[in-house]
């Protein structure tokens, strides 16, 4: 009996070997993308209408196949707590982006979210949860590359759309602390759940700010919103969700410092955005800084593996 659970233990431990590397690259890539699909979508879109109408596809289609294969609807507490995720997540952490790049780049929004590893390292303090010394490391060394990207003068925000990108971290950064400790759906219906949540709060948004609706949206608008769906909601969002209860938190928080090159990168290429000196010496700056909290990671986890193994009926 013990050999066939520590067989098991061992496949599921060898699944969440590759699904980790797998679900960072996603995050990394997928939702870098994201902040130039959101500018093309806000040419037809107002931004809470735009976020109301992603969620609410992305998480119809998702709940209904689940539900179709057999997956249990959450429980009252599970929708309670996707409720109050998925307004932190989506309404403030995502709706608040997309009420900024109104105003500023794709570049500048992502440089902006960049700030959310260390609005996780505060709350993780006042929950009692320290960071390991290697990550500090990354995170300060995260944070530099942060303001040498954003030192060349070329992504500079209105004082309102900066003030909704601070919403947007700190509620993000928060939700994602706060879910860990709740009882919330597993697995993909988490997704689909807060998604679901959200959709009305975003679109009860949209109302209350008089946002009118699009008569005539141009195809590109209508076709970033079906990407944002599927890639960035579905696929990202899984793969995000996925990390936050399985890896360390600081690990997690490392696509905020991934996702400004990728967004600069695309902003150049797709819509003309500047990229000078300052801008590329950042992102150097900012994939070391992720490289040392994904070793910090890596060599947490070796520690833990080691002691179990000397200690297999703890």
């Amino acid at each position: 009996m013990n050999d066939i659970a520590l067989s098991a233990s061992g496949s599921v431990a060898s699944q969440r070997r590759w699904l980790v590397p797998l679900a960072l690259g996603s995050v990394y890539l997928i939702w870098g993308s994201t902040y130039l699909g959101i500018r093309i979508g806000l040419t037809g879109f107002p931004p809470f209408e735009m976020a109301a109408l992603r969620f609410f596809a992305a998480g119809t289609a998702m709940y209904a196949w689940l539900r179709l294969h057999g997956v249990k609807p959450p429980t009252h507490r599970q929708w309670r707590n996707a409720a109050i995720t998925g307004v932190l997540l989506l309404l403030f952490g995502n709706g608040f982006v997309c009420f900024a790049e109104q105003s500023v780049t794709s570049g500048i929004a992502a440089v902006a979210i960049a700030s959310e590893p260390l609005f996780i390292a505060l709350f993780l303090f006042a929950y009692r949860e320290r960071p390991s010394r290697g990550e500090i490391i990354g995170l300060a060394i995260g944070f530099v590359g942060v303001i040498v990207l954003n030192s060349g003068g070329t992504m500079r925000a209105a004082p309102w759309a900066a003030g909704a990108l601070l919403v947007a971290t700190a509620a993000w950064a928060f939700g994602s602390i706060w879910s860990r400790r709740q009882d919330m759906p597993e697995g993909p219906m988490n997704v689909a759940a807060q998604m679901l949540c959200a959709a009305p709060a975003l679109a009860l948004t949209a109302w209350l700010t008089g946002e009118p609706l699009p008569s005539q949206p141009p195809t590109a608008s209508l076709l970033a919103i079906a990407y944002l769906a599927v890639f960035g909601s579905i696929v990202g969002f899984s793969a995000y969700l996925f990390l936050v209860k399985h890896v360390r938190p600081a690990l997690t928080a490392s696509y905020a410092y991934v996702n400004p090159p990728v967004a600069v990168l695309l902003g150049a290429l797709v819509a003309g955005e500047h990229v000078g000196t300052a801008e590329l010496a950042g992102m150097v700056v900012i994939l070391v800084g992720v490289a040392i909290i994904t070793l910090a990671h890596s060599g947490r986890g070796r520690r833990r593996a080691a002691v179990a193994e000397e200690n297999p009926r703890r």
